[in-house]
């Protein structure tokens, strides 16, 4: 699982399921008529190579958070994590992803770690996650267990001040277990992160909160999976994966308004038609 390279077939498995989770998330998201399909399409790239192909974990201690763990600090991209999580077994195929966001559901429109525990934390209010992250980091630490804490984090959520709060303390305290993923989609409810609060230079920015920082193509399988074997001995990873929001539908792609609205049974049906065209065209090559 945790081999540093992606092996042709291992890549190529890889970029067809995402096909698959891509037209599940969308259908979750038409099915309860609410949701983010902006920010879940840019976002399950990195979760799913994350827990497929580099995280360490078996379905029976993941939830105690004595392994390796992923917290999704932009919290309303959930339905990405969901879909993950009953792939690789952490949640039960019994569970109906189709009750995304419905009365009495464990799948809420965020993560809710006490009717859900394999989502490890609850969050939604941003900038809180990365905080929480940081903390079971510590633990790690401290208790001298070797496993590593996965974050991501969306970019808007970077203009609230308890997230610059956390970056100071795992550098302060040199958290080498911990690598934060920023999903770079460059947009927000309100708009365009660069028109709403600038964030840029986001890479020194990090750096100057003593983050060792990389920049990769957040669509890039291979980069991610690559960034997310690197260590540090100095202090913690920030990882800015540059993404699209909404990302292999066209009419998605790049726009504001697909943040938190979910698409219509016309809608639905031109993007999962897209979807699987853009995987039968690479099949073909």
């Amino acid at each position: 699982m945790d081999s540093k390279e992606l092996s042709p077939t291992q890549l190529a498995t890889l970029s067809d399921t995402l096909v698959d989770m891509r037209k599940v998330i969308l259908k979750m998201i038409a099915e309860a008529k609410s949701g983010h399909p902006g920010g879940s399409l840019s976002a399950i790239d990195i979760i799913a190579t994350l827990f497929l192909h580099r995280m360490k974990y078996t379905p029976e201690h993941y939830a105690s958070l004595s392994e390796d763990v992923f917290v999704l600090s932009k919290g309303h991209g959930v339905p990405a994590l969901y879909v993950v999580l009953q792939k690789v077994g952490l949640i039960s195929d019994s569970l109906d992803l189709m009750s995304l966001r419905k009365l009495g559901s464990p799948l809420q429109g965020h993560p809710d770690r006490v009717r859900l525990p394999e989502v490890v934390a609850s969050t939604g209010s941003l900038g809180q996650g990365l905080s929480m992250a940081v903390g079971i980091a510590l633990a790690k630490k401290l208790n001298n267990d070797p496993h590593h804490v996965f974050v991501l984090s969306g970019d808007g959520e970077l203009q609230e001040g308890q997230v610059w709060e956390a970056l100071m303390f795992a550098s302060k305290l040199k958290l080498t277990n911990l690598t934060v993923y920023i999903d770079r989609n460059q947009g927000q409810i309100d708009g365009p992160t660069e028109t709403v609060m600038p964030l840029e230079p986001l890479d020194k920015k990090f750096e100057a909160f003593g983050w060792e920082t990389h920049t990769i193509d957040g669509h890039n399988l291979e980069a991610i999976h690559k960034t997310a074997h690197l260590t540090s001995t100095q202090g913690p990873l920030c990882i800015i994966a540059d993404t699209v929001k909404g990302h292999s539908v066209s009419f998605m792609e790049h726009k504001i308004k697909w943040h938190g609205v979910a698409p219509n049974d016309e809608e639905l049906e031109q993007a999962l038609n897209e979807i699987e065209s853009k995987r039968n065209r690479e099949r073909s090559v």
